[in-house]
């Protein structure tokens, strides 16, 4: 802000008074989390994956665990703001925060940790994981399982596993987990444009809503919230607003759950990238990593259920110290197949791969599988 002063003077124009009536304002340098290495590796690695499987978008975000700050937000395709003539509407707009989709089962491990504290199951509790019927609709998982470990269900993404888990819970309980985790909430990142996302607005759910909300349908979130949920899990349950300028802030942190029951499900999301997982293709030489896949159905403009998908790949690494927290989606692959772990996790592999390594975080994991 200028300043301005009033000057009184004699004849001679000899200054006899000064009056300072607005102190001027100098303005201070604003530093932005963004690392424009990571971000320009990002931005080729996610272009190339929306290319390859003809989808219709993709987005990419990277997140620094300790301080919440936002590394990388990518998304695809992009526009140069400086030159916005002959840009599609649709283009522009920061994708990462305006638009909203179903999670799939990137929320399960959410679930989990509620049961836990809830004493619904233990670590070592085996759940029955073979199809049912509910509703007159059929829950069952890709590949069939008669019964899972908890560690498992994540591993094999078990839709039975994690709805017989959720039955033992009321819905405020699977709400309120969500909530803590910061789903229908701002991430307060002061991000132009972000959307809360939404929640079922039913007041009565039958059991077949609980069990969908269970592995993540019936609830929108923005792909900033669900990075957000796993930069959370990093910091073991310390929540802190995200950030797209640097920061140090150690203000407005605050607890939000157990820190040995979050432990407890990182490391059992570290089986995912393992044999048989199905994040296989997120795993990274020499790290251990945390991930969960996703595929979930697109709506059409009418509010049904068509065959077309949003696939994820999210986590952190290393699991040892968390670091980073990492989002990969992929909107609508049409070039065949469409499932997280086929199509987001080998992404996932290669951008948390880059940057471990730019930023010379120490291996964690030297047993190879």
């Amino acid at each position: 802000m200028p300043g301005k002063r009033k000057i009184r003077t004699d004849k001679f124009g000899n200054i006899i008074e000064s009056v300072s009536l607005i102190k001027k304002n100098v303005p201070r340098n604003i530093n932005l989390s963004i690392d424009i290495r990571l971000q320009t590796i990002i931005y080729r690695e996610l272009s190339h994956a929306v290319s390859f499987h003809k989808a219709q978008s993709g987005t990419a975000i990277l997140t620094n665990i300790k301080t919440g700050e936002i590394l990388a937000m990518v998304n695809s395709p992009a526009y140069n703001p400086n030159n916005l003539k002959k840009i599609p509407m649709d283009l522009i707009r920061n994708r990462a925060v305006t638009d909203v989709f179903e999670p799939g089962s990137t929320v399960k491990p959410m679930v989990i940790m509620k049961a836990l504290q809830k004493k619904i199951i233990t670590p070592k509790s085996i759940i029955d994981t073979t199809p049912f019927v509910i509703d007159k609709h059929i829950i069952k998982d890709v590949s069939y399982n008669k019964q899972l470990s908890v560690t498992d269900i994540l591993k094999k993404s078990s839709n039975t596993g994690v709805s017989k888990i959720a039955l033992s819970m009321s819905k405020s309980e699977l709400i309120d987990i969500y909530s803590r985790f910061g789903l229908g909430k701002l991430t307060k990142s002061g991000l132009i444009g972000e959307k809360k996302g939404i929640y079922p607005k039913k007041k009565h759910w039958s059991n077949l809503d609980k069990v969908t909300f269970s592995f993540g349908y019936g609830l929108m979130v923005t792909p900033l919230q669900l990075v957000n949920v796993y930069t959370i899990m990093g910091r073991y349950g310390l929540y802190k607003p995200l950030s797209i300028i640097k920061t140090n802030n150690k203000k407005n942190e605050k607890q939000i759950f157990s820190k040995s029951l979050v432990k407890i499900v990182l490391n059992m999301l570290e089986s995912v990238t393992q044999p048989g997982g199905v994040g296989v293709k997120a795993a990274i030489k020499g790290y251990k990593v945390a991930v969960k896949t996703g595929t979930a159905k697109k709506v059409d403009s009418h509010g049904k259920y068509v065959n077309r998908y949003v696939s994820y790949a999210v986590g952190l690494a290393p699991i040892s110290n968390p670091q980073f927290s990492l989002l990969v989606m992929i909107n609508d692959p049409r070039a065949g197949q469409y499932y997280g772990g086929t199509i987001s996790a080998p992404v996932f592999s290669t951008i948390m791969s880059f940057a471990l390594k730019i930023i010379n975080i120490k291996p964690d994991n030297l047993f190879i599988y």
